[in-house]
């Protein structure tokens, strides 16, 4: 079926802005994808699981659903096409239709050890023929439904008439966020870890802490302000009813391109951005020479080319980029990239959920890495350090790794950072790179405290 594409008349053309009129819809999320903005709304079907249930929905008429047959099988819900369905737009990955969604550490790492679950949503994935995109400073809207012009006019319709004084778009935190950890708890973990690197248990754990508190009002409220402050790629913002996931993420996990191209891009090692220039040169040039941190990044490195050569073909995987240093509005990175081809016979989405969680995010060796996390943080980590992105349904897509990501349940708000821990690692230095990573979101979010 032919596609319509509309130009969207608004006075303001943030995102954000617009995802607050859009607000109350099913389905409503939103991906900066590496500057290919795009917001997706009513999808026609989704699937959501939470508290290990598996529902399946399916779009009865504009923002009503109801629950269908289920057939408990993921890649069963997800169907590719090699057509292209969308020809307006160009043919680099971006999204052009298909399936949207959040896949929550908990659930991926739940696939290989036994683990506690939060209570809120661990997966959702929602198939989208009707979407915004924003292209040469427009968004435009786009859908091959059958019911395209009139999807059109509802959207349009509630684009103009929303109320500005919308009390569901406040955000009034009831605490400050305040680490669940003391300094000496973290010190205890990590001491932990090393003695388990001692034994030989693993070469690396990356460990995170959560830093938490009480809300009312919210997250979109603060999205322009975090997304402005960040300026990150790969940031995005999900809301299903009592749940709402904000990410301000720099890290690609996994692209999928045109011809079975897929690329991984993790991020091991950091340093804090200064305002003074000096400083700051001499901050990104001490993260380019550590040896540590290439110690570090080369660990995970050798553990993803692994995870991709299960799915690749023989002699595809290769390292591109090795500790290239990222500047990004706090902080400096060292990112590496690795290229590889998929064999023709593999689901993408298959390697997408054997892939998680990501590498950069867990340790080495994986699972024994995993089932230390589980011990050590002693909470779940919910959708921190899982994916947001899509899949056409071409089988191109994007994924990210959701860190520097706020996530809400029933008012509850969370945010973790932390890194990797080697036998190389100071204990002081590890939990300062922890705050350093998200202590500018923490200070915007806190300036609303009562």
């Amino acid at each position: 079926m032919s596609q319509l594409k509309k130009k969207i008349s608004l006075y303001s053309k943030n995102a954000a802005d617009i995802l607050k009129k859009l607000d109350g819809l099913n389905g409503l999320i939103y991906l900066n994808d590496n500057n290919n903005p795009t917001i997706g709304f009513l999808p026609q079907d989704y699937i959501i699981i939470q508290n290990e249930n598996y529902l399946e929905f399916e779009r009865q008429n504009f923002n009503e659903y109801k629950n269908r047959s289920k057939s408990n099988q993921l890649l069963n819900f997800i169907q590719f096409k090699e057509n292209n369905l969308n020809k307006n737009i160009e043919s680099t990955t971006s999204f052009m239709g298909g399936y949207i969604g959040f896949i929550s550490y908990d659930f991926s790492a739940h696939q290989f050890i036994n683990g506690q679950n939060h209570i809120q949503p661990s997966l959702f994935l929602g198939q989208y023929r009707s979407f915004l995109k924003y292209i040469d400073n427009d968004w435009y809207f786009f859908s091959d439904e059958e019911n395209a012009i009139d999807l059109f006019s509802y959207i349009e319709n509630k684009i103009e008439n929303f109320g500005s004084n919308n009390s569901k778009n406040t955000f009034e935190l009831k605490t400050i966020i305040q680490p669940r950890w003391s300094k000496k708890q973290y010190f205890d973990a990590f001491y932990k870890i090393q003695e388990y690197i001692k034994a030989g248990d693993c070469y690396q754990i990356n460990l995170t802490q959560e830093f938490k508190a009480k809300f009312s009002g919210s997250l979109l409220n603060k999205a322009e302000d975090l997304w402005q402050l960040t300026n990150a790629p790969y940031a995005g913002y999900l809301k299903l009813d009592d749940f709402e996931l904000l990410s301000c993420s720099p890290e690609l996990f996994i692209e999928f391109n045109q011809n079975k191209q897929i690329k991984t891009r993790p991020i091991k090692g950091t340093m804090p951005r200064y305002e003074n220039t000096e400083k700051d040169f001499i901050s990104k040039q001490t993260l380019k020479n550590s040896q540590k941190d290439q110690a570090e990044n080369v660990m995970i490195v050798d553990l993803l080319r692994n995870d991709l050569s299960i799915y690749a073909n023989t002699g595809s995987v290769k390292t591109t980029k090795l500790f290239e240093i990222e500047s990004f509005n706090q902080v400096h990175h060292m990112v590496s990239e690795i290229v590889a081809t998929l064999k023709d016979d593999i689901n993408p989405m298959q390697m997408l959920l054997s892939a998680l969680p990501g590498g950069s995010i867990t340790g080495a060796p994986k699972i024994r890495a995993m089932q230390i996390i589980e011990e050590l943080e002693e909470s779940a980590r919910g959708a921190y350090c899982g994916t947001l992105g899509y899949f056409n349904f071409n089988g191109t897509g994007r994924w990210n790794i959701l860190i520097r990501s706020f996530q809400q349940y029933q008012n509850q708000l969370s945010l973790w950072a932390g890194g990797g821990i080697t036998i190389a690692s100071n204990a002081e230095a590890e939990y300062q790179e922890s705050l350093d990573k998200v202590s500018a979101m923490l200070n915007l979010m806190n300036s609303t405290a009562e």
